[in-house]
Order: structure tokens, then C-alpha cells, then sequence
């Protein structure tokens, strides 16, 4: 689907063509969400991270969107967050209150729960490598599409820094622990057979072949009953965090048999054609 809007934008996204924060645009029941610093790979500042906060709380209310693409613009999806601020936490962080007070999240951590927690279905397409926090990003989309030049590498040991709980345990409940292992203390790069080998991936693909590859998995995740997709997308994810809600999971299972999906679907299989879900 082209990047183009049917609906009013953020001034983000009406901005020039230069680098800046994060692009929403809107097309029918897709958003995609651009990553928009080529200049310097990607890197995320703290108005990147808020400005992404802001797009995941509009898509969130926009009923009509049904899946969203993140990518970046220019040779590599990300490089992570801005090594200038983490120095700039450090400085002001108060060490006894790191020790004996509540642990406080913060931005990025924020933003990447939200992003995971999307009510829509996800898609990352890698037009490029991914580094540093940029990996945890990716991995909050529920797909993860990449060009087979792609490469990453996660440099928290390298760096010094323990990593916040839930990029812990997307590493380790996605990937493995020993994948998580590998990849956390030893700040290895892997190309793209292994990104692909570990299920960081879930397709490989020469860069002509991306957007394509990309469009249909997109067009299948938006063709899909929107009450189910929601419901089991959250279960899932509950299950993978070890926060299963099993009266959550039953509540969501009676509301799509009550939902006029459900009709819908069962219909359009009886009569031998494509359904058309309302989301209701």
C-alpha cells in the first residue's frame, strides 16, 4: 500500500522530507509508522520516544486501523537509543533511590510496552540492520520481516547496562533463554540466517522482494475477524510475559462468540466466500 494518508496527520507527519521524528501515515486500515533519522541510522532521541508514544495512543483509539508497519528510512532500521541521554540518566539518577526505592520506568521503556500492548496486529519490516535498544523495538512488533543484509547485535554488557524487566523477558520468552543469552552477554553481532535461525525473524527476504512480502502479510493481518486478532493477540502475549489472565482469556473467547464477527465468519464459509468484518 502506498505511504499516503486518508485522514488529517500529526504536524510530524506533514513535515519536510529532512530527517525528523517519527512519520505516521494512514491508509485505509493500515498505518505505518517510519523511523525518519537516515542520517544517523535511526538513532531515537527522547522527542522520538514521545512522538512514537503519541502515534501508539492515536492508533490505539482509531477503531478503523487494523494493522501497522513499522520500518525506517534509508540503509538501517535503527541504532538504538541516543548513548548521550542513557549518559545524561546516569548523571541525574539518585543511586539510593535506585537502591532502595520503586524501580521508575521510564520513556523508552513506556513507549516499547505500548508499542508491544498495540491493540492491532504488528509488523516491523527491517528494511536494514538493528542495534542497541532499536532490537527491542522490533521485537515488540508481533512480526519481524527483514532484507537478508540485515545484521544486529544487543551491546548492553558491552556498555555496562542491566536491561529493564519486559526487554528481559521479550528477549528470553520470544527467543529463548539461550538466544537471549547469547545475544545479552556476549554483545555478538548475528546476520541475518541466524536473526532468521533464533525466530528473531520470521522472514528473510532480498531487499526488491520486501515491500511486497510486507503488503500481503499486512493485507492478510487486516483481512482477519478484528474482535478475535485483539483478543488473542493479548492472550499471547499475557502467556509470554507469564501474566496469563485465565479469566481474561475467558471473558475475550465469550465476547467474540457474541460478536457479530462470529456470524459473519461462519457465513462467508458456508457460502464459499471472503468475509467482511465490521469489528463488531
Amino acid at each position: 500500500m502506498p505511504d499516503t494518508s486518508t485522514r488529517p496527520q500529526t504536524a510530524a507527519a506533514t513535515a519536510d522530507a529532512g530527517e525528523s521524528v517519527p512519520l505516521l501515515t494512514i491508509d485505509g486500515s493500515r498505518a505505518t509508522i517510519r523511523l525518519n533519522r537516515p542520517q544517523h541510522l535511526n538513532r531515537l532521541h527522547p522527542e522520538d520516544v514521545a512522538e512514537l508514544s503519541r502515534h501508539f495512543a492515536q492508533i490505539e483509539q482509531d477503531r478503523s486501523i487494523r494493522v501497522v508497519v513499522l520500518t525506517g528510512t534509508g540503509r538501517v532500521f535503527g541504532a538504538g537509543y541516543h548513548l548521550g541521554e542513557l549518559a545524561e540518566q546516569r548523571k541525574n539518577t539518585d543511586t539510593t533511590a535506585v537502591n532502595d526505592g520503586p524501580y521508575q520506568d521510564t520513556a523508552f521503556e513506556r513507549m516499547c510496552d505500548a508499542l508491544e500492548d498495540l491493540r492491532a496486529p504488528t509488523i516491523c519490516r527491517l528494511n536494514g540492520s538493528v542495534y542497541g535498544g532499536a532490537t527491542d523495538v522490533a521485537l515488540c512488533c508481533d512480526f519481524r520481516v527483514g532484507v537478508d543484509t540485515c545484521e544486529m547485535f544487543m551491546p548492553a554488557s558491552r556498555l555496562g547496562l542491566h536491561y529493564y524487566r519486559r526487554g528481559i523477558v521479550r528477549y528470553a520468552s520470544r527467543l529463548g533463554v539461550g538466544a537471549a543469552k547469547k545475544l545479552f552477554l556476549t554483545a555478538q553481532t548475528i546476520k541475518a540466517p541466524e536473526m532468521l535461525r533464533i525466530g528473531y525473524l520470521d522472514e528473510v527476504v532480498p531487499a526488491a522482494e520486501l515491500d511486497a512480502t510486507v503488503d500481503q502479510l499486512a493485507d492478510i493481518l487486516a483481512a482477519q475477524a478484528p474482535v478475535a486478532v485483539e483478543g488473542m493477540k493479548r492472550s499471547i502475549n499475557e502467556y509470554g510475559r507469564q501474566a496469563f489472565d485465565h479469566e481474561g482469556v475467558n471473558a475475550r473467547h465469550a465476547q467474540s462468540l457474541r460478536s457479530e464477527d462470529i456470524l459473519e465468519g461462519v457465513t462467508a464459509w458456508h457460502e464459499k466466500r471472503k468475509p467482511v468484518f465490521q469489528g463488531r
